[in-house]
């Protein structure tokens, strides 16, 4: 074992103490970290406007402060693009974490403290080297280099000042990184910026060939693409016969389940470790800890004081959020979040449920909306409907109803969307229907575009006409007629499709 691997591995388990402290007081760590967060922004714009200052009490706080959406955070956000401070934290705000799947514009802006770099996304990249070496002591982890996939960044055009910058999460904290993190990864910073998916998968597998790649982190859509094209360069049978060392992926950003079949194809060892994380634009929430199980830790030390909204609440009016200390097993929550970067009992849209308590360990169990999210396309009920009635309008279609379901990439063939459409009045061009309904999802879907671009991760969606009846005679069989019964618009499984799709070969 190198030098480097031994010093590294000794520091970061160093950090497993600090992991069992919040394991051993967890409650008391969030009312610590709850009371922190209401003092410092007690005199920003947001604390003054709920008078932060008086409050003293969770409970305090949440009757007063509301919960709380994108949207409704979004004012405060936008003046904080356009270079105010002061608004939501009171730290400077100097970069903005981009992603889509809101109601009033194709992308979102999430704003990123100083704070929430270091003491939550920093933080949460240590521990997941921390936990992942605690379980692998005899790791050569550090013998080589972590090649990180990442997105890119811009400067923020809104402010007049050119002082702060966008971009995908990843992007960010790259950019951020400390030196000795990045003297342990690869490729070359300007590489890993790039904006071009295309050339910069070229450019990624022409720079990490001759590495000793002995991790990877990132989504799985696009760490399969770099890993085809890197034996392909290298005209090898499989992965590992370029990287040799390779011996785990950290992953997040989408469900991993129905990838393993096709990683397994691609690095054909039983020693591969898959490691899972919960990251997202808004924070560092979880982290595999366990090698025997996919569970997330939650971790409770990093800037982030969690509420939970159970689902039976989630569509009232005023919906009642409860502590950590108040969450029962096996049962979904709305995750709701208060945050060093200035997000207030903010609803992210996501959904989990909580395996285990002392230590608290979630799974991720979906959205509070449906949506397809196979490839980190994010696409939502809202974005597809607006497709469709593009199309119907420029098509003279008319529909009766519809679903859609991701086509998981297999060895040799690319994903897509498939959408089964039940037409009252059929377009007059299916093709040109098809099309449109693609084009408009680009326009209004930020990552659905970035995936789509050059067919690079996602190729054009497949549109099945269905019989008259089709979908009424579905929901009969399964004894949903009437009520409040729906059909499902979005699935990120195929279990709706198929199903559908099997009832119409039969007829």
């Amino acid at each position: 074992m190198g030098l480097i691997n031994s010093i590294l591995t000794w520091v970061m388990k160093k950090r497993i103490h600090q992991i069992e402290l919040f394991i051993k007081y967890p409650h008391e760590v969030q009312e610590e970290l709850f009371k922190k967060l209401i003092q410092t922004a007690k005199n920003t714009e947001f604390g003054k406007q709920y008078d932060f200052s008086s409050i003293t009490t969770y409970e305090q706080y949440r009757e007063r402060v509301p919960i709380h959406t994108y949207e409704e955070t979004f004012p405060y956000i936008d003046r904080l693009m356009k270079g105010e401070q002061n608004i939501l934290w009171p730290s400077e705000i100097k970069w903005f974490s981009k992603s889509s799947g809101t109601t009033n514009a194709r992308s979102k802006f999430i704003p990123v403290s100083q704070e929430a770099l270091e003491d939550c996304h920093f933080k949460g990249g240590k521990d997941l080297l921390s936990i992942y070496v605690n379980n692998f002591p005899d790791t050569k982890l550090f013998d080589g280099k972590g090649l990180a996939v990442g997105g890119s960044h811009q400067m923020n055009e809104f402010d007049p000042s050119a002082s702060s910058y966008y971009g995908d999460v990843s992007a960010v904290i790259m950019q951020n990184l400390p030196p000795w993190a990045q003297f342990i990864r690869t490729p070359s910073l300007e590489t890993a910026l790039m904006g071009n998916w295309e050339e910069k998968i070229e450019k990624l597998a022409q720079e990490t060939i001759k590495e000793n790649v002995t991790n990877i982190a990132g989504v799985p859509t696009w760490t399969v693409l770099l890993i085809q094209r890197v034996t392909d360069m290298a005209m090898k049978k499989n992965i590992l016969e370029v990287w040799p060392n390779l011996e785990v992926f950290f992953h997040g950003a989408v469900a991993f389940a129905p990838y393993r079949m096709l990683f397994k194809s691609l690095i054909p060892s039983d020693k591969m470790q898959y490691w899972e994380t919960y990251n997202a634009s808004e924070g560092f929430f979880g982290i595999q800890d366990q090698k025997d199980t996919e569970d997330l830790l939650l971790m409770l030390d990093y800037g982030i004081f969690y509420e939970f909204i159970p689902m039976e609440e989630l569509e009232k009016e005023n919906p009642k959020a409860i502590p950590l200390s108040e969450v029962e097993l096996d049962k979904n929550y709305a995750l709701l979040i208060s945050t060093n970067s200035g997000l207030w009992r903010y609803n992210i849209g996501d959904t989990v449920k909580f395996t285990s308590k002392y230590p608290y360990r979630i799974k991720i169990s979906g959205r509070t909306k449906h949506f397809m999210n196979a490839f980190g396309e994010e696409v939502i009920v809202e974005n597809a409907e607006a497709a469709i009635t593009k199309a119907c309008e420029m098509t003279g279609a008319v529909i009766d109803n519809f679903t859609a379901a991701p086509i998981y990439l297999k060895e040799g063939k690319q994903g897509r969307h498939e959408w089964i459409i039940e037409f009252k009045v059929p377009p007059i061009d299916q093709e040109e229907f098809t099309r449109i309904l693609d084009q408009t999802l680009r326009e209004i879907n930020s990552d659905y575009d970035a995936k789509r671009a050059q067919n690079l991760a996602l190729i054009a969606p497949k549109v099945h006409s269905a019989g008259e009846g089709t979908f009424y005679n579905w929901m009969k069989r399964r004894g949903k007629l009437g009520g409040q019964n729906k059909v499902p618009r979005l699935a990120n499984s195929r279990e709706y499709v198929d199903d559908i799709l099997k009832m119409m070969e039969e007829v």
